[in-house]
C-alpha cells in the first residue's frame, strides 16, 4: 500500500533516539541510534514533495531527496538506496556527519514554514544502513574493465569518492595515503561518537574488494615525486586535504600543554583502535582530570571539547571570539556539547597562557565585541578594553582551523600553481596547471565540509574520465592517420 505523503500536519518531527548524557559521555560510541523501519517510513512521509525541492538545492551533491523519501515512506528501501547512491559515494557517512541544519534540512520548505524540517540526514543514514544490513552493497563490478589507471593522493572522503566512481567507469585505481589506515579525517580526525570507525572501514574495504589498490604510509615527495606518479598513471587526482594547523600567538603558547587539535584527535582515535599512543600515556594528549580550554568555534573545536568530556576532564571550556550566531560549526554539535557539560565563553579570546614550559596553569582571556557589518555583511571583532578574565587550564587545545601545506615543494613540483591562499589552482574541469593532474576537496577550496570533498571527488572522476577518453580518441585518430600514410 502506498504511503500518503505531506503527513507533516499529523506526524511531528522526530529524530532517532539519542543516548542519555550519563551514558554517552563515558564512551565513544555514536550518540544516536538509527531509525527502525517504521520510524524511518513515518518520518519520510512528512515530506511535502515540493514542486521545487529546496532541500535538493541545499545539498552540495544535489541528492534526489524527495524521491528517496517517498520510496522510503513506501517501504521500497532497495529502490531508495539505489537512488541515494546514484548521487553520493558516501551516503551513510554524510547522513551521520553533515550539518544538515545548515544544508538540506535548513533549506526544507517545512522548516521555513514553521513546521520543522524532515529529518533528512537520519533517513539517509537509515536507507544506507539498511542496504548494508541486507547485503545490497556489493563490490563494484564495472561493465567494462579499462587498461588506463588513475593515481589518487589521499584516502579521505574526496579520494574515496573519486575512487568509487572511477571504478564504476572501469579504471584501475591506486590510492596513496600518508596514514596506516584509509579514511583520512574520517578515520583519524572525526571522533567515534559522531562516526564509528567500522562505518568507514566497510566503505574502504568495499573499494579494496572492488579492485582499488591502497598504498599506505606513503608520502609524495618522500616515497615518490609527483612526476613519478604521473609516469605511472594516465591521470592523477590530488585529494590531500589541508593539515597545516593555525597556531595561537602570544605569551605562553609554546608550552608543552598547548596542543594542536588534530594531534589530540588522532591520539584519541588511535587509542580507540588499540594502538600504542605514548603521548596519551604520558598525559600530554590526555584530558583526564584536567581543566581543558579549547580555542575555536568550528566542528573541530566541538570534536575536541566532547572528546575531552569522554576522557574524564574536570572541566571543559570553549573560547570563541564571536557570538553563538556567528560560529561556523554545527549548532546541533554545540547543543550536544552543552548537554554534556561543556561551558562556552562566547565573544572571548585568549590573550596569554600562564604557567611554565611544561605545565599550563590558566588562560588569561579577554572579552570581544562585534563591530558594525561591512559591505559584505561580515562583522569583525575587536577587544573590549579592560574586560579580561582567567580560565583554569592544564591543557589548551588549538582548534583554529587549517591551511594548505606547501605542496609544490613537498611534491617536488614547482610548476604546480597555487592560489594566494596556498590552495591548488584548478580550471573548470578540476585540472591543475599540470596536464592530467586534477585536484579537489579542501586542498582546492580550503577547509570545508566532508560533503563538498565528496562532490569534488565525484566531479573530478567525471572530468578524469572525459580527459582519458579524449586522449584515447586522439591517439586512435593519430594511429588511423599513420595507417593511411603507410598505405
Amino acid at each position: 500500500m502506498t504511503q500518503r505523503m505531506s503527513e507533516f500536519v499529523t506526524v511531528v518531527q522526530h529524530s532517532p533516539n539519542k543516548r542519555a548524557v550519563s551514558e554517552r559521555a563515558r564512551d565513544f560510541s555514536e550518540i544516536y541510534a538509527g531509525f527502525t523501519a517504521p520510524q524511518g517510513g513515518k518520518q519520510s512521509s512528512r515530506c511535502s514533495q515540493c514542486g521545487v525541492p529546496f532541500c535538493q538545492t541545499g545539498c552540495p551533491l544535489q541528492n534526489n531527496i524527495p524521491d528517496w523519501l517517498r520510496l522510503a515512506a513506501d517501504g521500497r528501501m532497495q529502490e531508495a538506496w539505489k537512488l541515494s547512491e546514484a548521487t553520493s559515494a558516501l551516503p551513510e557517512i554524510c547522513g551521520r556527519i553533515c550539518p544538515q541544519d545548515r544544508l538540506c534540512e535548513g533549506a526544507c520548505v517545512l522548516e521555513q514554514a514553521g513546521w520543522e524540517s524532515v529529518t533528512i540526514g537520519a533517513v539517509e543514514r537509515h536507507i544506507s544502513d539498511t542496504a548494508w544490513e541486507q547485503g545490497w552493497i556489493e563490490p563494484i563490478v564495472p561493465s567494462e574493465e579499462k587498461t588506463q589507471s588513475v593515481g589518487i593522493i589521499g584516502a579521505g572522503p574526496g579520494g574515496i569518492a573519486a575512487a568509487d566512481w572511477l571504478r564504476r567507469f572501469g579504471y584501475q585505481v591506486t590510492i596513496y595515503d600518508r596514514y596506516d589506515r584509509a579514511g583520512g579525517l574520517l578515520t583519524y580526525g572525526i571522533p567515534g561518537f559522531k562516526l564509528e570507525k567500522p562505518v568507514v572501514a566497510r566503505r574502504t574495504q568495499r573499494l579494496a574488494d572492488s579492485g582499488v589498490t591502497f598504498v599506505q604510509d606513503f608520502e609524495v615527495g618522500r616515497d615518490a615525486t609527483l612526476e613519478e606518479l604521473r609516469e605511472r598513471h594516465d591521470a592523477v587526482f590530488i585529494a590531500t586535504g589541508v593539515y597545516n594547523a593555525r597556531r595561537l600567538t602570544g605569551p605562553g603558547v609554546g608550552s608543552d600543554s598547548v596542543v594542536r587539535a588534530l594531534d589530540y584527535l588522532i591520539a584519541s582515535n588511535r587509542l580507540g583502535f588499540g594502538d600504542a599512543v605514548p603521548e596519551f600515556d604520558s598525559g600530554r594528549l590526555n584530558a583526564d582530570g584536567k581543566d581543558v580550554v579549547v580555542v575555536g568555534g568550528g566542528d573541530t573545536a566541538m570534536d575536541c571539547v566532547r572528546t575531552a568530556v569522554r576522557q574524564g576532564a574536570r572541566s571543559v571550556t570553549c573560547l570563541y571570539r564571536r557570538d553563538r550566531g556567528n560560529m561556523p560549526g554545527s549548532h546541533r554539535e554545540v547543543t550536544h556539547a552543552e548537554e554534556e557539560g561543556v561551558r562556552f565563553e562566547w565573544l572571548a579570546a585568549p590573550k596569554a597562557i600562564h604557567g611554565d614550559a611544561q605545565i599550563v596553569d590558566h588562560v588569561r582571556a579577554v572579552r570581544m565585541r562585534l563591530s558594525a557589518p561591512d559591505m559584505s555583511g561580515r562583522r569583525s571583532v575587536e577587544e573590549a578594553p579592560g574586560e579580561e578574565f582567567d580560565v583554569p587550564a592544564q591543557l589548551v587545545i588549538e582548534a583554529l582551523g587549517f591551511e594548505p601545506e606547501d605542496l609544490p615543494t613537498l611534491f617536488g613540483a614547482p610548476e604546480l600553481r597555487v592560489s594566494r591562499y596556498g590552495t591548488i589552482a584548478v580550471d573548470e574541469d578540476a585540472m591543475t596547471t599540470l596536464p592530467g593532474v586534477f585536484a579537489g576537496g579542501d586542498i582546492v577550496r580550503g577547509a570545508s565540509l566532508v560533503v563538498w570533498a565528496v562532490k569534488d571527488g565525484q566531479d573530478a572522476a567525471l572530468a578524469i574520465d572525459r580527459h582519458i577518453r579524449g586522449k584515447t580518441a586522439e591517439q586512435s585518430l593519430r594511429d588511423a592517420e599513420l595507417q593511411e600514410v603507410a598505405a
